[in-house]
């Protein structure tokens, strides 16, 4: 069973892959740029205009190799698996948890209480780090409302309720969201979520981190014998991978945000990275869209004690330890599910 997920994403367009005996072969304009051995390898996103050989599509449905496939800058449009993996009493006890209130309320739960305090946390830091900045009373102020909102959500039964407060939670993160951006670029603030297509160069980073987010969380979900599609916070949709979703939830905060914060803050990404297309959609351009892939695998390699487990373990393998307790818990094998909590 994998418990770490490396992932080739092959951007630049016009590559052609191909199977080479063990390895995937990156071929452009005639020359071979390089060579990955498939036993490195759990996943392979091609972003835009990449072509795959049968044969490679075939030995990566064998060997268990997720093939996603992203439009050139970033929107998800398709996903390739083998067989699927897993124990089928697992997926069927997670259909009948998914069918029954309350373990699918108790599961919601638990996922947006660690949603929460995740956020908190990303919060908390910043008085701690910018202890005179004019924003901290504003920031302190939505931290008391999180934590009042966590109060409160431990004994509520209705899932409907529990989504409110999740949807209130975002709102009160968000609206002090760009208090935690310290660039001085007009460019880089940030007014508000928005997607499908983001309209700033803040939406579109946080976009393309919960894109890659979403690749891995969906992987980790197979890798254990869930169906990523079956959740309990996210309604089922056609096309749409609700239990990864509702993991995800926990790694936005702690994850996906912090690195594209730390990226605009740090200047590794300004606002000459982005194309700004005339219908308002803004999107990364090619180098920085290798820059942002690049510093989210290597934030995959930084280590944390894991909350539950007590383990120390790079935070790529949390996404799969996650999955594997959610497992353990629709197998009856745990009391509660427990959600990813940073401390």
């Amino acid at each position: 069973m994998r418990k770490f997920f490396n992932t080739l994403y092959v951007t630049t367009q016009g590559c052609y892959l191909a199977k080479e005996r063990e390895t995937v072969a990156v071929h452009l304009d005639d020359d071979t740029k390089q060579r990955f051995p498939f036993h490195n390898l759990d996943g392979l996103v091609c972003m835009g205009n990449i072509r795959l050989s049968p044969y490679l599509i075939g030995a990566c449905g064998k060997k268990g190799i997720t093939i996603s496939y992203l439009s050139e800058h970033g929107q998800f449009l398709g996903r390739f698996t083998g067989s699927v993996s897993g124990n089928v009493l697992l997926r069927r006890r997670q259909f009948r948890y998914a069918d029954h209130p309350e373990k699918k309320a108790a599961i919601a739960r638990s996922v947006v209480t660690g949603k929460i305090l995740n956020a908190n946390t990303v919060l908390k830091r910043f008085p701690r780090d910018n202890p005179d900045n004019q924003a901290v009373p504003r920031i302190r102020s939505v931290i008391e409302k999180l934590k009042r909102i966590t109060d409160r959500i431990s004994g509520v039964q209705d899932l409907d309720i529990i989504r409110g407060m999740e949807g209130e939670a975002a709102s009160l993160y968000f609206s002090v969201f760009n208090d935690l951006i310290l660039s001085d670029s007009k460019e880089m603030t940030f007014t508000g979520r928005n997607r499908r297509p983001p309209l700033d160069p803040v939406n579109a980073m946080l976009s393309f981190a919960y894109t890659l987010l979403h690749h891995d969380v969906v992987s980790a979900c197979e890798s254990v014998g869930l169906d990523p599609a079956v959740g309990f916070l996210h309604t089922d949709r056609p096309g749409r991978h609700s239990l990864a979703l509702d993991l995800m939830e926990e790694f936005r905060s702690f994850f996906a945000d912090r690195l594209v914060l730390s990226m605009i803050n740090r200047q590794q990404i300004s606002q000459k990275d982005f194309i700004f297309h005339s219908s308002g959609a803004v999107m990364l351009k090619d180098k920085a869209r290798k820059t942002f892939i690049q510093t989210y695998q290597e934030r995959k390699k930084d280590a944390l004690t894991h909350p539950f487990l007590n383990e120390k373990m790079p935070i790529g393998t949390v996404f799969f330890y996650q999955a594997l307790l959610l497992a353990r818990f629709i197998r009856g094998d745990l009391d509660g599910y427990p959600p990813f909590i940073w401390r």
